[in-house]
């Protein structure tokens, strides 16, 4: 039977962080959260608008966008999700992602976030 080909998925991903987060993880590479709603990993998303609005209540005048490409593996989808009141994730009807495995992540670049659309609602996936 032999070996069957590994397929790969790969996206583009963002991350929002502050200025000083951002370089030192274009120096370093990303390192795995303790946790978060979606349990540990590196919290990303595949649009621009949802990475845009991080980190909550930090001046947007030092928000930054790092855009990168994700080598997804496993992935665990997750279109509706119960979120606790003052849990710390954005209620914008757009998508959240966790990458477990820092190293499927490869940074592209530092970008400007766009600006703040208001919005509602919860998205979530979790890649292995």
């Amino acid at each position: 039977k032999g070996n069957q080909p590994e397929i790969v998925m790969r996206y583009v991903m963002y991350h929002g962080t502050t200025s000083q987060a951002a370089r030192s993880i274009m120096a370093t590479g990303f390192q795995q959260s303790a946790g978060g709603m979606l349990g540990p990993g590196v919290y990303l998303s595949r649009v621009l608008d949802k990475a845009s609005r991080y980190p909550i209540k930090h001046p947007e005048h030092d928000r930054v966008v790092i855009k990168v490409v994700v080598n997804v593996g496993r992935v665990i989808v997750f279109d509706t999700a119960w979120v606790p009141p003052r849990c710390g994730m954005v209620s914008s009807g757009l998508e959240e992602d966790c990458v477990w495995d820092p190293n499927r992540i490869q940074i592209i670049s530092a970008i400007k976030p766009r600006p703040r659309q208001p919005s509602a609602g919860y998205g979530a996936y979790g890649y292995m």
